[in-house]
């Protein structure tokens, strides 16, 4: 008999993780949060996706945004259609900043029309609920990205080159870690003269990169020593080749458990600050600047319920599966 190919690391890792039903979960809805986020201006806008009006045709004005309709939202599009004319509308048709013609005054309960409801200037909160994934995601991602690529290259060179640079890069981390990291990124937000969804995403990244420093600079540690890095050394390989090309490919599993659970902590993050008012600035679509809403109208349910369960089930999602990837790269947990 032959005996099986061995298989990668990367591909167990699979397998093991497919094992687990509350990983899985976690990941579909991450999935589904993409497509939502990626999707946004084709599921809520207050255009069209595409259309003929006044014997011309729009393909995709919802994302174009034409002059011509500059003046135009769906509602005043079906009041002027005449023969001939046609729209495929997105399912919520209205936009995350449209300030729609409304009977209620503002914030409306949900109903037949706006099936969440609307906030304190008669904007959809489904509408804004789904644009502001792309808000909370994309600041999760960037700024996850920017303090694991800041992390990996101060743990892998503290690691692996030790000595002063060592010292030095350890006190760093143990200076950054003595201040709590929501009141640290407050107070920098504070000092910023004008604020945007670029400074969230740089500010998270720059001031969370400790505990990732901390994790590659220990699997460094471990990993300095062993054959393949002796060789590599023996062969003549700068240090900055044997970290990039053997250190820090070696060391990636816990990060990727790290940054999986940090992706979570930055859409928190982001909420608190949005809530707080220091986030993204206004009328951006924000999950926490709708809670903000929430708390100047204490009796409106809507403005809670919806932003606070889209961000609990988000968070869960991600938690959810940076447990089962870690239980996956653990090999004392693995299940043959």
């Amino acid at each position: 008999m032959t005996s099986a190919a061995p298989q990668s690391y990367w591909r167990i890792v699979w397998r093991q993780l497919s094992r687990k039903p509350l990983a899985m979960v976690g990941l579909a809805l991450i999935g589904l949060l993409g497509l939502v986020a990626i999707g946004a201006d084709f599921l809520a806008s207050d255009l069209p996706i595409a259309m003929r009006f006044s014997g011309r045709t729009y393909l995709l004005p919802n994302v174009t945004r034409p002059a011509t309709l500059i003046a135009y939202d769906n509602q005043r599009l079906l009041g002027e259609f005449r023969a001939g004319d046609w729209a495929l509308f997105p399912p919520v048709p209205f936009g995350p900043t449209q300030h729609p013609r409304i009977v209620k005054p503002p914030p409306a309960p949900p109903d037949n029309v706006h099936w969440l409801g609307t906030d304190d200037r008669g904007r959809d909160v489904l509408a804004r609920l789904i644009h502001g994934s792309r808000v909370s995601l994309s600041v999760g991602f960037v700024a996850v990205g920017i303090y694991v690529t800041i992390g990996m290259l101060l743990g892998a060179a503290a690691g692996y080159l030790g000595g002063a640079i060592d010292v030095t890069i350890s006190r760093a981390v143990e200076i950054v870690l003595t201040f709590p990291t929501l009141f640290l990124i407050l107070a920098i937000m504070g000092m910023l003269e004008h604020t945007s969804i670029f400074a969230v995403m740089l500010v998270i990244g720059l001031t969370s990169w400790t505990g990732v420093a901390r994790l590659v600079r220990g699997e460094v540690l471990k990993l300095r020593d062993q054959d393949f890095v002796v060789a590599a050394r023996a062969l003549g390989l700068s240090s900055s080749r044997i970290i990039v090309r053997h250190l820090l490919p070696n060391a990636l599993g816990p990060v990727l458990v790290s940054a999986t659970f940090g992706v979570a902590g930055a859409v928190l993050i982001e909420a608190a600050l949005s809530f707080l008012g220091f986030g993204t600035p206004p009328p951006t679509a924000s999950w926490g600047e709708i809670l903000n809403q929430a708390q100047e109208n204490e009796m409106k349910w809507w403005l809670t319920v919806f932003p606070g369960l889209a961000i609990f089930v988000t968070v869960t999602a991600y938690n959810l599966l940076g447990e089962g990837v870690r239980d996956a790269i653990d090999p004392r947990l693995r299940r043959r």
